[in-house]
Order: structure tokens, then sequence, then C-alpha cells
């Protein structure tokens, strides 16, 4: 178990990047961590545990947002007051955290797997299941998708993330 460990900062980093906020890559990492705990006898020894641990981090992300899409819409007028502002950053920064938003789920998984997470082709289609010829074209298609959001005019790289319907909505 003293194993896991030395995976957690990349496991924080991942769940981060996928879910834009940091409360909720905490949540994801503890729940990572309890499935790991619980699974523990499912790991085989001598098989590659990072990519064990980014398997179900990722399973438990789908999960999440297919869970999410079921849930009730908040009137945004009763949370809007207890909502805090975010914390400076540079507008670059910003401008890629939303361009990133914006890549479909299975491009930005493939994406920050390879690049943030320095996971080569063959680990990042272990962890998500996927074959490698997927991974690339997947991994193309996202460099493109991004260079493309981020020479966009500021307005469209700034929109909605098209990963589905916002999770606050103004009702009357």
């Amino acid at each position: 178990m003293d194993q896991i460990v030395e995976h957690l900062p990349s496991l924080r980093r991942y769940a981060r990047a996928l879910t834009g906020n940091a409360w909720a890559a905490d949540d994801l990492v503890q729940d990572t961590l309890e499935r790991a705990c619980r699974k523990w006898l499912l790991w085989r020894a001598g098989s590659d545990l990072r990519a064990w641990l980014f398997t179900l981090m990722h399973h438990l992300y789908l999960n999440q947002q297919r869970s999410a899409s079921s849930l009730p819409l908040l009137d945004i007028e009763a949370v809007q007051d207890s909502l805090q502002a975010p914390a400076p950053a540079s507008d670059d920064a910003i401008d890629l955290d939303r361009c990133l938003q914006r890549l479909p789920s299975d491009q930005r998984a493939v994406l920050l797997l390879v690049t943030l997470e320095d996971m080569d082709y063959a680990q990042t289609a272990r962890v998500l299941q996927i074959p490698v010829g997927t991974v690339m074209s997947r991994l193309s298609r996202a460099r493109a998708r991004l260079r493309e959001l981020m020479h966009a005019p500021a307005n469209t790289a700034r929109s909605a993330p098209d990963n589905g319907p916002p999770s606050l909505r103004r009702m009357k």
C-alpha cells in the first residue's frame, strides 16, 4: 500500500485536469484511493500500479459524469451569493484550461495522460482500455482541436464546454 503514496501527486494532477475543479479533484482522488484499498487484492503484483490507479480513477470519473447528468438543476440565484471568486491566474492559463474543458472527454483524457502524465501510448491504452491506434488518433484530434481553440477569438475559447449541459441553469 505504501507504493500508492508516490503516485498521489500525478493522480491529483490528472484529477484536477479532468474535473477543472480542485475540490472535485480531491474527491476523485479520495474515491480512487478508497477503491484501490477495497480492490487491492485484484491488483497483480509486478504489473503497472500507476496504470491500474489511473484506470480506477478514469472509471470513477466516467461514472461521476454519468450520474451528474441525472442530478436536479439548482436555482443559480439561490447559490450565487455563496460562490467565491476564483483566485487570479494568468490569461493564458485560464484560456488553456477552458480550451481543455471544451475538448470531448475521450480526447481530453488521452491528451492529459500522454502530455501531463507522460504516459506512453501503450500505458494510456491500458488505462483507458482502448487500442493503441485509438490513442494515437484521439491524441491527434485533441491536439488539432486544442490548437484551433487556442487560436480562436477569445469569446469562442471562453464559451461553455461542449461536454453536456451546464450544471447550473437560471430557473424562473
